[in-house]
């Protein structure tokens, strides 16, 4: 996605700019957990939008969050104790998870990133929950070329072994359970 500065003050309102079914997206990918989860690991946490939606729907829930955006890795900080200034490229955090859950942060890698992602997530974690950007016949969300590098949702699952739970334009909840 274009333009972002990273910056936590006014994040939400550029992605919601953005990405015009945002609050959609989240609802599904949260909607897309298939047990409540005690350990979580989210990837690419951001300003926390995506833990604050999991912990409200599962208040039990440990999230532990990865973001390599160290002003968003601050401020995420001031609400939640385990943040981690992190690249989801990098090897994860011990495990085991009972879920890895990420909103749009997975189009930043490339396919072959995104595979070994999910060969590392199948081998540690119960569930797996990617919501982001798809390649798709309509496209709404603005893509960076050599920056976003966007799959078909059908890809997405058949590399993490789960299935496309929802998909509006051209965004997609994909989950696979293990």
């Amino acid at each position: 996605m274009s333009d972002f500065s990273w910056k936590p003050d006014g994040y939400l309102d550029l992605i919601r700019a953005e990405v015009p079914r945002y609050e959609e997206l989240q609802e599904q990918a949260i909607a897309a957990i298939p047990f409540a989860p005690e350990r979580v690991l989210e990837l690419g946490m951001g300003t926390g939008e995506t833990t604050r939606r999991l912990i409200e729907a599962y208040p039990d829930s440990w999230v532990i969050g990865l973001d390599s955006s160290s002003d968003m890795v601050f401020r995420a900080r001031e609400v939640y104790d385990d943040v981690q200034l992190a690249r989801i490229e990098d090897p994860l955090p011990d495990g085991p998870w009972d879920l890895v859950i990420g909103v749009l942060s997975v189009h930043h890698l490339t396919a072959e990133q995104k595979r070994e992602l999910f060969r590392r997530v199948r081998e540690h974690s119960r569930a797996l929950v990617i919501g982001d950007v798809v390649k798709a016949e309509v496209t709404v969300t603005p893509v960076e070329e050599g920056y976003d590098f966007p799959e078909r949702a059908a890809d997405l699952a058949a590399w993490s072994g789960g299935e496309v739970t929802w998909a509006a334009d051209d965004l997609a909840v994909v989950r696979a359970v293990y």
